[in-house]
């Protein structure tokens, strides 16, 4: 949702991605519109919490075109357990895969953290460390 973009650097990076071709922004399409209509719908049904319009949108387009959807949002979240096939990731899984390509050095979870207040979960935050150790003992990443 590009109304929520606040910071003069975020927008120069999408407007940036948008030129080359490795973003894209979404029209409100009919055919997305009435599935994300029915995603907060069934939503507000289930044992999660009901899933805002602008999130079920973007889970839509997700769903049917194969990519991921971006939020911080815990319904968005959930939604990917209980009922669309799209995967949905957090700053976490991003920083995760980042790390897991070897794109980031190990203790950038906790820069983040420190950088922009957004503080995971601790469970999230155990994991991150048990990867390191798996890794150093085992050479692989552990489950």
């Amino acid at each position: 949702m590009l109304n929520e973009v606040q910071s003069e650097r975020t927008l120069t990076w999408i407007a940036d991605r948008l030129a080359s071709g490795h973003m894209s922004l979404f029209p409100l399409l009919p055919e997305y519109r009435d599935r994300a209509l029915r995603l907060v719908e069934l939503s507000r049904r289930g044992p999660a919490r009901g899933l805002d319009f602008p999130e079920a949108y973007c889970i839509a387009v997700a769903e049917d075109r194969g990519y991921v959807a971006l939020s911080e949002n815990g319904a968005a979240y959930s939604a990917q357990f209980l009922y669309t096939t799209a995967r949905v990731w957090r700053a976490y899984e991003v920083l995760w895969e980042l790390r897991r390509r070897g794109l980031v050095p190990d203790d950038v979870i906790y820069v983040y953290q420190e950088e922009t207040r957004h503080k995971f979960p601790q469970r999230d935050v155990e994991r991150w460390r048990s990867y390191g150790s798996s890794q150093s003992a085992r050479g692989r990443p552990g489950s």
